[in-house]
């Protein structure tokens, strides 16, 4: 058994991570994720693990990118402009397929915004922020105690398939302090990366066996040199201009994902088996959503909720299977509009979809909801 405490979303991050492995962490201080940094400093040395302030955001990354290759399991954590910084060395972490764990607390923008005010405007950044086609995997807490166990996930999901992994938090969450049980460590399931120790000279660092999507990783320094490039590249590491290896490869890439459909992707549903009206909604927006869910239902309204907890891949499965039983989907979320262009997308014709946002600093709150819920009746 763990024992029950009191803590800040941006803290349990920190606790989830070094529970989970987490040795080193390489940041820059920004609003509002700033006490991760914080208490990344203080609780590291204590576990053995090393916590470095780089000169921005773009080093940042670049640094956790490199203790990764070296075998030690990284983390980094920012806002909105910074995690437009560290886009490119996503990409490059996505192609080269390194391990590393991203936490951006959302806050109100573009630009610099309104640092210390809530939002939820990254989510289509976080899928598409770097170019190209590339695989990704997002996950987004509505609890304290959900930050501290998908911490752990984020990690085990980038050990387990050589990716980066986003944890998608929001200033609500981050500052937000409540009770919770800390697991006993021990009672975690851990997951570490395939690794090669000390390989044969000659083995190809991408290579795989039939049937395998992720290559056994070979940490910097165990006996083995290799190349690590942003370049297409084949089983040997190096850049490749050969259009049946760039499509070998990014084949191998996306599908190593999408394949893993039911490994992956998490979503939480309540009142949904009567449910006429559903609500849509995640990371902090959760907490509103709640409580006009039990307000309307106390007024006669058969209202259910549907939470991605996996943003990307998003769980489109499962709300699909909602769509055809339901007759109205409201979609709220603290921006001008993106999850509910994914919702639109997959619930096409099978009930309507209405929408309700903030991009002005504040929440949306019970009282909102319910009348828009009241206003679709």
């Amino acid at each position: 058994m763990g024992k029950t405490v009191l803590m800040q979303g941006n803290e349990a991050c920190v606790e989830g991570a070094l529970a989970a492995g987490m040795r080193l962490y390489a940041g820059y201080p920004i609003t509002p994720s700033t006490e991760i940094a914080e208490l990344s400093a203080l609780r590291l040395p204590q576990e053995g693990g090393k916590f470095i302030q780089m000169e921005d955001e773009i080093a940042s990354i670049a640094c956790a990118i490199g203790a990764s290759v070296a075998g030690v399991k990284s983390m980094t954590a920012t806002s909105g402009p910074g995690f437009s910084l560290k886009q490119e060395n996503i990409g490059y972490a996505c192609l080269a397929e390194i391990p590393l764990v991203i936490v951006d607390v959302q806050r109100t923008g573009p630009s610099t915004g309104m640092p210390t005010s809530p939002a939820q405007g990254d989510v289509m950044m976080a899928r598409w922020g770097t170019h190209g086609d590339h695989p990704i995997i997002v996950l987004c807490p509505s609890s304290v105690k959900e930050t501290y166990d998908l911490t752990v996930r984020s990690f085990n999901l980038s050990e387990k398939y050589r990716t980066p992994v986003i944890l998608l938090m929001d200033e609500i969450i981050g500052h937000l302090r409540e009770g919770m049980e800390l697991p006993d460590p021990e009672e975690l399931e851990i997951i570490d990366r395939p690794t090669v120790r000390f390989p044969e000279p000659k083995r190809l660092p991408y290579h795989m066996k039939k049937g395998q999507t992720v290559p056994a990783m070979a940490p910097f320094g165990c006996g083995q040199r290799y190349n690590i490039t942003g370049l297409i590249h084949d089983e040997t590491g190096f850049p490749t201009n050969s259009h049946e290896e760039a499509e070998k490869l990014m084949y191998r890439l996306m599908h190593k994902i999408s394949d893993n459909y039911d490994d992956i992707v998490r979503s939480e549903e309540r009142n949904t088996e009567d449910a006429d009206t559903l609500i849509v909604c995640y990371g902090g927006t959760m907490r509103a959503a709640t409580e006009a869910m039990e307000r309307a239902r106390e007024k006669g309204m058969k209202v259910g909720i549907f939470r991605p907890i996996t943003i990307w891949p998003f769980p489109e499965r499962e709300l699909k299977k909602l769509s055809g039983k339901v007759k109205k989907i409201l979609v709220a979320e603290h921006n001008y509009g993106q999850i509910v262009l994914e919702v639109e997308r997959i619930v096409k014709n099978d009930c309507k979809v209405d929408f309700i946002g903030k991009v002005n600093g504040t929440v949306i709150t019970p009282d909102e909801l319910v009348k828009k819920l009241e206003e679709a009746e």
